[in-house]
């Protein structure tokens, strides 16, 4: 009894399919693709003005006169070294006084020194900064397509070059309009 059942509406399935409505066919129905001649390709360039840092550097060295401090250290470490110095040399109450005189001595020693090396001695700085620079580019946008489908000529902008044929999609439908029945 269940395969009669079965049987029975199986057979029906075609006449439940052609009594559905014209409104619930898909819209796809009345799309197709085809090919178009491609008549001319042309690029599209656009101008971009890009900002990046950069670093620029003189071309001439720049040299820093270093003054002053490195007469204080000289002094110092003269200072210590004359007083070590001394120190070793006297005896008894005289090591005293020689510890004195060295540090004295050493101290105008290295002071002289370090004065010399701080107008002698030059500091290098490169003179190097980043500077936002602008730079313009030219970049491509796209392609200008022209093509021509049923002796109709179009013309679109795609991202990619199509080459000597070009897909298209065509797609049908009706125009509502207040013209009925007008041709």
């Amino acid at each position: 009894m269940k395969s009669i059942h079965a049987i029975a509406l199986l057979s029906l399935l075609p006449f439940a399919a052609a009594a559905q409505p014209a409104a619930a066919t898909s819209a796809s129905e009345n799309v197709s693709y085809a090919y178009a001649q491609v008549l001319r390709v042309d690029p599209v360039y656009e101008r971009v003005i890009l900002t990046r840092p950069e670093e620029r550097c003189e071309e001439d060295v720049v040299y820093e006169r270093v003054d002053g401090g490195n007469r204080a250290a000289g002094t110092v470490i003269g200072a210590v070294i004359g007083g070590v110095v001394g120190n070793q040399v006297g005896k008894g109450s005289g090591r005293r006084a020689a510890t004195v005189a060295g540090a004295i001595a050493g101290g105008a020693i290295g002071g002289n020194i370090g004065e010399a090396q701080g107008a002698n001695g030059r500091e290098v700085r490169p003179g190097c900064r980043l500077v936002e620079v602008e730079r313009e580019e030219r970049r491509l946008a796209g392609y200008d397509v022209e093509y021509r489908y049923k002796g109709d000529v179009y013309m679109s902008r795609l991202d990619h070059d199509p080459g000597d044929r070009l897909r298209i999609r065509v797609s049908v439908a009706p125009v509502a309009d207040d013209y009925r029945g007008q041709r």
